[in-house]
């Protein structure tokens, strides 16, 4: 039987340290209380997604309800992650939100074209960040019906 996630968790892929830091500080300043997941690369996530490798076991790769996702990062990047994600049918219903510094119209089209959520330019300033992720849990979590699990 499936059911809805009480907690949504979120699972964020990025390479920089800094942001990753940030944008949990974030999320804690923001009062959110979902589970915060980090993997550094688009191969990183893949193995998390598909139960690989360090993420073979359940406990250590719940499914998340939500990826916030960087274009930028070595191995694979997240234009290649989110192109496997959205055209796998076990995956493709986990919303996507392309967290990133691009600010280029090619990345925004390609990433909408892929099958991205929302994409959403990282923001200057930490209380910038503060008030995204207020909107972005506002919106995901309380206002969306996300799908079962």
């Amino acid at each position: 039987m499936k059911c809805r996630q009480t907690t949504v968790r979120i699972l964020m892929a990025d390479d920089d340290e800094d942001d990753c830091m940030l944008t949990r500080d974030a999320l804690a300043e923001s009062r959110l209380t979902n589970e915060l997941h980090i993997v550094k690369d688009g191969e990183e996530l893949m193995d998390y997604l598909y139960r690989r490798g360090q993420y073979a076991q359940a406990h250590t790769s719940p499914r998340p309800g939500l990826i916030l996702l960087d274009l930028n990062m070595p191995r694979k990047d997240g234009r290649e992650a989110l192109k496997e994600i959205k055209s796998d049918p076990h995956l493709r219903q986990i919303p996507i939100v392309v967290l990133t510094t691009s600010k280029a119209e090619e990345d925004i089209d390609n990433t909408y074209n892929l099958g991205a959520n929302s994409f959403i330019i990282k923001p200057a300033t930490f209380t910038a960040l503060v008030e995204v992720m207020k909107n972005l849990g506002k919106y995901w979590f309380e206002i969306v019906q996300l799908p079962l699990l």
